[in-house]
């Protein structure tokens, strides 16, 4: 009786929390969708462009790892308040920008605001994969189903997001769907602090750097192959497709429709991942060998694709639109088994300490992977980004073929 009291208990933490990211992403993902496409519009180059999202990608490296901590020491409940609240005020400054400004006073704004929202979005997803690790460690055998659902249906609702934002920019303009979006958030803020518990994740946090820094060897080589994993999808994603795109005459609903179609699609296979990866006794003896599989087959997806913009293939932008497809097939299939395995070589007491790190890795992969989104583009277009993709999930491979199928800690029921 107990443990179908805690089971229950558990589904309904999940899905509230679950739920309460949704509403985040939603915003997040049509606030890239806004600042891309309506700064393109007024000029700006591709590695302006990229340069505009540098500090929301750095700033979630120490968001990450800061967060982690906190959320271990006040709380996840408290974490995602923090996070919310933050993202709405990144929403407020962004909104005042104004178009009487210089170019160079508009772009400190911008960076400034978007570092606001980095932090925001980093201190959010890792309370919310924190409390997925807590809430799967209440019923049993589910962290895999747990984990691939949660991301999954994360990219889905950040897809409807880039559609959202595109859509929002052509019927309210700028400034005011950041308005729409940070009453929205409101709401979603309302509910977690009616409905999440606040003690929920609380434990005894690091005290020192070392101590937390200090992670298994499983973890670090995790973290490792998640910089590369995540620089190469955004390398070519982040400018270099969305730009492609528009300067092939496709308006701005359809850029975001196309990038809102793929994302969702990418999520539902996120999803559908514990159906496609044999499962272990032991959590990690089979899974550990797929991050393997899947990294070599994602890493052909770029190279297929960078000898096709050389040899000048017709209709080039409906190629690069179905290696699109292949590639986010593979890709949500990586992340799927990565996001799974960083928790399954996570400690419980300190789960959301470990799983900061990782993501502070992630943070690392995206900042890097924006950063040459705008310089490869602009120095050689869509082919010199592939390359850059190319190289980089080779790289993940590489790393991955040293992860160990063996449990460091505790062991996780898969």
């Amino acid at each position: 009786m107990a443990s179908t009291t805690a089971g229950a208990s558990a589904a309904r933490n999940y899905a509230i929390v679950t739920s309460a990211y949704w509403g985040f992403t939603l915003t997040d993902g049509a606030l890239r969708m806004l600042v891309l496409l309506h700064f393109y519009k007024l000029g700006y180059s591709p590695f302006t462009l990229a340069f505009l999202f540098l500090l929301y990608e750095a700033a979630g490296i120490a968001a990450n790892l800061i967060g982690g901590w906190l959320a271990t020491r006040y709380g996840i409940a408290r974490m995602l308040v923090v996070g919310l609240t933050t993202q709405i005020t990144g929403f407020l400054l962004l909104s005042a920008l104004s178009p009487d400004w210089t170019a160079t006073l508009s772009v400190a704004w911008v960076v400034l605001s978007q570092g606001v929202c980095g932090v925001a979005k980093d201190l959010t997803k890792t309370a919310s994969k924190s409390a997925i690790k807590l809430t799967a460690g209440e019923a049993s055998g589910q962290l895999f189903k747990w984990v691939a659902w949660f991301t999954g249906s994360k990219n889905a609702m950040k897809g409807i997001g880039f559609f959202l934002g595109g859509v929002l920019l052509e019927v309210l303009g700028f400034s005011e769907s950041l308005w729409a979006m940070a009453a929205l958030l409101s709401l979603v803020l309302v509910g977690v602090v009616r409905y999440v518990p606040p003690l929920m994740g609380k434990s005894k946090a690091s005290k020192s750097a070392k101590e937390l820094f200090a992670k298994n060897q499983g973890i670090n080589l995790l973290a490792a192959a998640r910089v590369v994993l995540f620089g190469a999808r955004d390398v070519w994603f982040v400018v270099g497709v969305p730009v492609f795109l528009y300067a092939s005459g496709w308006s701005r609903p359809m850029v975001g429709g196309f990038l809102a179609a793929w994302t969702i699609g990418y999520g539902a296979v996120q999803a559908f991942a514990p159906h496609l990866v044999r499962r272990s006794t032991d959590g990690l003896s089979t899974e550990v060998p797929a991050a393997r599989l899947w990294s070599a087959l994602l890493a052909v997806v770029p190279m297929a694709l960078a000898v096709a913009v050389v040899m000048e293939v017709p209709n080039l932008e409906w190629v690069v639109v179905g290696g699109l497809g292949i590639f986010g097939f593979a890709f949500a299939v990586n992340s799927s088994v990565h996001s799974y395995l960083v928790l399954a070589y996570a400690g419980s007491e300190k789960a959301a300490e470990d799983v900061g790190f990782y993501y502070a890795a992630n943070a690392v992969g995206r900042f890097m992977g924006t950063l040459f989104s705008g310089l490869l583009y602009q120095w050689g277009g869509l082919l010199y980004a592939l390359v850059g993709s190319a190289s980089m999930l080779v790289a993940c491979w590489l790393v991955t073929l040293a992860l160990p199928t063996t449990q460091p800690l505790e062991r996780i029921t898969p």
